[in-house]
């Protein structure tokens, strides 16, 4: 993916194209033009399978200018990957680079191998130099490009199944309104099989078979196909899964059904305490931080093997810690040695990473552990242990130890 620098020198000087994009700095309105640039690069309207690049420092003519190529502007060029407003999250590298001996900010872009990708809720694509918003027709090329792909599981259509396994209510009350502005929906007078086919719920407009992504958001009865989408909860009086049970619940359903299942549950049994020493008043504290809880059970749902296993995410609650359970090891640029670290993610399911950020159950990319790192401490917690093995990664939350 990275360009060598007589890559980058030469692609710079062929003026702006369907793969090219000069700003000179990150002022005004440049930051929202080089988000809908990297929409454009990612879904490759032209099919040339080759990186975009935008180049920050370099004026209209392909020629450097003399700016400051700072930490802070690297870092919010970085954030335009995981701050949620490009779905699915881009692969992108951001890089200060010296070019025709000057510091320049260079974006490389990769195509998307999950078109269409959208920015806040619109699909950009790229003809030449200029950017705009996709026609119907440029929907279904990104659709069909999408299908020539190998394809991540989330987004694959599963045999046997049609739109009458999906909720169409659902589809057109809840999802659709939050993946999109209303203007957008106003404008676009796509068919129900085509908004279902752009947002990958189903397979295309002429192939209407469900996809796993479909099935988990919006199916009828998801574990009529998709057998291991469920969560298994357990509350043990102890601290050995020996130890009597106390509570038990199978959590099935939809993806938000769910979690919002499980939020209950959960909620249930965290117990407050009142402390009363050290302070003129009161002093109420959860057993467990509900905040720090969602962050890692979501991330197990988003992050998850579904794909040839029968296991289900398990969430088992013993008397001195909680632990998370979730198939599927490390994946793509996460290892066992760089899991949790700050910046390094990478995506199993990058469709439902998108659809859970759509329905509002993912703030920011890549932040979860760090969240719930943050709000363990703050109430007194130690952190969290990771346990990442190949075939499955395991969150221990350990409660107070006073």
């Amino acid at each position: 993916m990275r360009l060598n620098d007589a890559e980058l020198e030469e692609i710079m000087s062929q003026g702006e194209s369907f793969r090219v994009e000069y700003k000179e700095s990150l002022d005004g309105s440049a930051s929202a033009g080089i988000q809908e640039a990297v929409c454009a690069f990612a879904n490759d309207l032209s099919g040339s399978g080759l990186p975009g690049v935008v180049f920050v420092g370099v004026k209209d003519n392909g020629e450097p200018i003399p700016i400051s190529i700072n930490d802070q502007m690297l870092i919010q060029l970085s954030n335009i990957k995981t701050d949620g407003n490009i779905l699915p999250p881009p692969s992108m590298l951001v890089e200060k680079r010296t070019l025709k001996d000057a510091d320049v900010a260079v974006m490389t872009v990769l195509p998307s191998d999950s078109p269409p990708v959208r920015y806040k809720g619109a699909i950009h694509v790229r003809s030449g130099p200029r950017r705009g918003l996709a026609t119907e027709q440029d929907e279904r090329i990104l659709n069909e490009k999408r299908r020539a792909h190998t394809l991540p599981f989330d987004i694959q259509p599963l045999p046997g199944t049609t739109v009458s396994d999906l909720s169409i209510p659902r589809f057109e009350e809840e999802y659709l309104p939050q993946a999109f502005s209303p203007e957008i929906l106003e404008a676009n007078e796509r068919s129900i099989p085509q908004r279902l086919a752009t947002t990958k719920m189903i397979a295309s407009a002429d192939d209407q078979r469900a996809t796993v992504l479909g099935l988990l958001v919006l199916g009828k009865r998801p574990r009529d196909v998709i057998p291991n989408s469920y969560i298994q909860f357990l509350r043990i009086d102890g601290g050995e899964l020996s130890d009597p049970i106390v509570d038990s619940e199978t959590i099935d359903g939809t993806i938000p059904e769910i979690v919002r299942r499980l939020d209950d549950k959960m909620k249930a049994h965290i117990s407050t305490s009142v402390d009363l020493t050290g302070a003129d008043k009161e002093r109420r504290e959860p057993t467990y931080p509900l905040a720090a809880l969602q962050q890692l059970t979501r991330n197990a749902v988003m992050h998850r093997a579904y794909e040839a296993t029968n296991a289900p995410v398990r969430v088992t609650w013993f008397n001195d810690r909680i632990e998370i359970h979730n198939p599927g090891g490390a994946f793509g640029t996460v290892t066992k040695t760089n899991f949790g670290h700050p910046g390094v993610t990478d995506y199993r399911n990058p469709n439902l990473a998108e659809a859970m950020k759509v329905m509002g159950y993912v703030q920011r990319f890549g932040v979860g552990i760090a969240t719930a790192k943050k709000e363990l401490a703050k109430h007194g917690h130690p952190e969290p242990e990771f346990v990442v093995e190949d075939a499955f990664v395991q969150a221990i939350i350990w409660g107070r130890s006073s």
